[in-house]
């Protein structure tokens, strides 16, 4: 299965443009990757400080009343 429409793959590749689909897009789906990279992060870091603050709370309260 060829995406481009070659058959036979026994040409000089320095005469073949394009051999995978979306070619020139890398920098736009980098740049993709590392904000939803970061973004997790930061996702995964608001929930684990609030999962925090709230054990802590509740073993304050805890300790607290006697």
């Amino acid at each position: 299965m060829s995406t481009i429409g070659y058959q036979q793959w026994a040409v000089d590749l320095a005469y073949v443009n394009s051999i995978y689909p979306f070619q020139g897009s890398e920098i736009l789906m980098t740049i993709i990757g590392a904000v939803f990279w970061l973004g997790w992060h930061k996702v995964q870091f608001n929930q684990e400080n609030h999962q925090m603050n709230e054990a802590n709370e509740a073993a304050n309260e805890s300790s607290d009343n006697p």
